[in-house]
């Protein structure tokens, strides 16, 4: 109910600022970057016409930032919106062009140089920058994106700040585009930091408030990548509540994605729990998905019914495949290949020569035994040689 008179005020702020007569007058960059923000916020709520507004709404205040006298920005509201401009990504030239023009304090001061170098790509001068700065202390129309920013800048050298910016970020900004990309990336740090309980709980809210978003594929890598990363640990019961929150699609390929991942790491639990639930949702959609085919029966490759298994592998059709996928099927097929092979004859150069035999109760104590005994630990010898070739080849594979 609240989407309508919000969307009607989006259209409504658009039209005025993309209006000619805005041209004339000059809004200010505040009022500038309050559309772009509603804009914004329209494209975490899944509203993806909204993209390419953002894109001319942006060209627009830069420009509108190039022209604005120095003395425009001793307007508090225009310098902090600024310094979201910089936050957000902003043109890195800009930045540099408004802030030059400017007599700043120290503390505003470091902060512009920081954004500038954050904005030129140069992380490790931003990170020495803006380590120190707390956004708590600037306005908290600043501190969302500038608390994201840092949070961002330290997720290698410190990921357990990291994650305290983030929660930050959305304190500061609730509901909007910065706080869908900070729960994002508490997604992928609390995996790294191996925090099971910390991981589940983001990814629920993630899929529960901002699944629409364009840049819910990022998720989906992180997501998969994380429950990888926690195999043995985070709750099967989660992955499940997680693929439950999407659309059938998106859950079939999330569980292909895991069972892939699976497939290459060796872990077979969680090989055998995705790819059952990839063929569920294939199922579902009478539609057979070769890829749910591949996952499922590497799982099964060294099982007593290998001959079954391969059947199965050669029945797949390749030409739907990926090209990796391509390559994983060869190797299980490899595999497959390897353990249906025939046992190796003992050689004969091993065996003494008959006439040198001592025999004593019948056999000749000194010759290498040629029993079915031996003849098993040479296949024993060559399938375990073969399978550590496929393993080394999925090990070059792996994406």
């Amino acid at each position: 109910m609240r989407r309508l008179p919000a969307m009607a005020f989006v259209v409504s702020a658009i039209s005025t600022l993309l209006s000619p007569a805005a041209a004339a007058e000059g809004l200010e960059p505040y009022q500038m970057l309050r559309s772009l923000q509603l804009v914004q916020d329209r494209i975490a709520d899944g509203d993806h016409a909204a993209l390419p507004i953002q894109s001319k709404l942006l060209a627009i205040v830069d420009q509108r930032l190039r022209n604005m006298p120095a003395e425009g920005f001793q307007d508090r509201r225009n310098l902090d919106a600024l310094f979201v401009y910089g936050a957000s990504g902003g043109n890195p030239e800009t930045l540099d062009l408004v802030f030059s023009r400017l007599e700043l304090d120290e503390d505003d001061r470091r902060l512009s140089e920081g954004l500038i170098r954050y904005a030129r790509g140069d992380l490790a001068a931003a990170r020495e920058l803006l380590a120190g700065v707390e956004p708590s202390a600037v306005d908290p129309k600043v501190a969302a994106p500038l608390a994201l920013v840092i949070g961002s800048l330290l997720v290698q050298q410190n990921p357990t700040q990291a994650l305290k910016l983030f929660d930050q970020a959305r304190l500061f900004s609730p509901g909007t585009l910065i706080e869908e990309a900070a729960l994002r990336r508490s997604v992928a740090v609390s995996a790294e930091l191996q925090d099971k309980e910390r991981f589940s709980r983001a990814s629920i809210q993630y899929v529960n408030r901002f699944l629409r978003s364009p840049y819910a594929s990022q998720f989906a890598e992180a997501f998969v990548s994380g429950v990888i990363a926690l195999n043995g640990r985070i709750e099967l019961g989660v992955v499940e509540e997680v693929a439950a929150g999407m659309k059938p699609d998106q859950a079939h390929v999330i569980y292909l994605r895991i069972a892939r991942q699976s497939a290459i790491e060796g872990y077979d639990r969680l090989l055998a729990f995705a790819s059952e639930n990839a063929e569920r949702y294939a199922a579902a959609s009478d539609e057979e998905d070769p890829r749910a085919l591949l996952y499922a029966n590497i799982a099964s490759v060294a099982s007593g019914n290998v001959d079954g298994v391969l059947k199965t592998l050669d029945g797949i059709d390749e030409r739907r495949l990926s090209a990796n996928d391509r390559k994983l099927l060869e190797a299980a097929k490899k595999v497959a290949r390897s353990i249906l092979a025939p046992p190796l004859d003992a050689s004969p150069k091993d065996a003494a020569p008959l006439h040198q035999a001592s025999f004593s109760n019948g056999r000749a104590p000194n010759a290498e035994p040629t029993d079915d005994s031996m003849a098993g630990e040479g296949f024993v010898a060559e399938t375990r040689r073969k399978l550590e070739i496929i393993d080394a080849l999925l090990e070059r594979k792996r994406p």
